[in-house]
């Protein structure tokens, strides 16, 4: 991708100017799943700071980062309708709350060496919140939805079977995720807005954080070396480019076709936890990945198949 394109896609994104070929949708979408797909190469780089202090670091220069292209091209206009409104307030911390937990887990999964956990947690998302949308939303389910759902969970329970407890760390990405989805559904702001929101309400309590980690000679800027303090300084940026890129994608892309290119995500990750990082891939592993994907295989036809009868009615 271009230089040129990618300004052309933040300058799109952030004036939700409606015009743009979805070639470019098709485009920005993959670059977004890759990069997230590729992120265990960054955060493996940062295994000598604590998770905890990464995620404080991340929604710092997150914030940053963000503020100033919302302040350019939206204005402060949705900060004030945030700030003027208690319950705007209340859902934007517990999104935020949600992201920087889905955050933690994985950043300590990746160096914890369970990156083929996380990957798992983020092939049963779209799964997880079809049956959230059932008990909490009262969505209806559709049979294909149904037997898919069924799978998936067949292929959590071999993976039980073989560690002898439940997949923590999967299920643990794939809850805090979807109720991020869940939460979002109630606010109207957009990504960029909204993650700019939601970092400057989590802003204040990771300052204070990363000050009393500093005060005691365990914060990684001013004790480690140069890379790591570039890193660290970069996490805004790794986190802000991939979510720009998705909210131009989201606009001219249809749903299906986002849902299917999502799981080039955790398919890098998987790739990479097994190939690079040799972590243990068993067959009882396979059994169970093999399971998740025929269940999203018949999720993701199912939905499309709906989706054209739809169209065509």
């Amino acid at each position: 991708m271009t230089l040129s394109s990618f300004i052309n896609a933040v300058f799109y994104t952030v004036s939700e100017n409606k015009n743009q070929s979805p070639t470019l949708g098709i485009i920005t979408a993959l670059c977004a799943y890759v990069i997230w797909g590729l992120f265990p190469l960054f955060w493996k780089h940062l295994h000598s700071v604590d998770a905890l202090e990464l995620i404080a670091h991340r929604i710092v220069w997150s914030f940053v980062f963000v503020t100033p292209i919302v302040a350019v091209f939206h204005g402060f206009k949705e900060f004030k309708s945030v700030y003027t409104n208690f319950r705007a307030v209340i859902i934007n911390l517990l999104t935020g709350l949600m992201l920087s937990s889905n955050w933690l887990i994985y950043v300590w999964a990746v160096n914890a060496g369970h990156i083929v956990e996380s990957s798992l947690g983020y092939f049963i998302v779209p799964l997880l919140n079809a049956t959230v949308g059932y008990l909490i939303l009262k969505e209806h389910l559709r049979v294909n939805q149904w037997i898919a759902i069924g799978i998936a969970a067949i292929g959590v329970f071999v993976l039980v079977f073989e560690y002898g407890h439940l997949p923590w760390v999967a299920l643990g990405l794939a809850l805090t995720w979807g109720m991020y989805g869940l939460l979002r559904k109630k606010s109207t702001l957009s990504p960029l807005p909204g993650l700019a929101i939601e970092t400057s309400l989590l802003a204040p309590f990771a300052i204070i954080f990363l000050i009393w980690k500093s005060h005691q000679g365990l914060g990684a800027l001013g004790h480690s070396d140069l890379t790591t303090h570039i890193l660290v300084f970069c996490t805004g940026i790794v986190t802000s480019i991939p979510l720009v890129l998705f909210a131009n994608a989201a606009k001219h892309l249809k749903l299906s076709t986002l849902g299917l290119l999502q799981y080039l995500t955790p398919t890098s990750n998987l790739l990479l936890g097994v190939f690079l990082y040799n972590e243990n891939f068993s067959r009882e592993k396979l059994m169970s990945f093999s399971l998740i994907w025929i269940a999203l295989t018949l999720y993701s036809l199912d939905s499309i198949l709906v989706n054209r009868n739809q169209t065509k009615a």
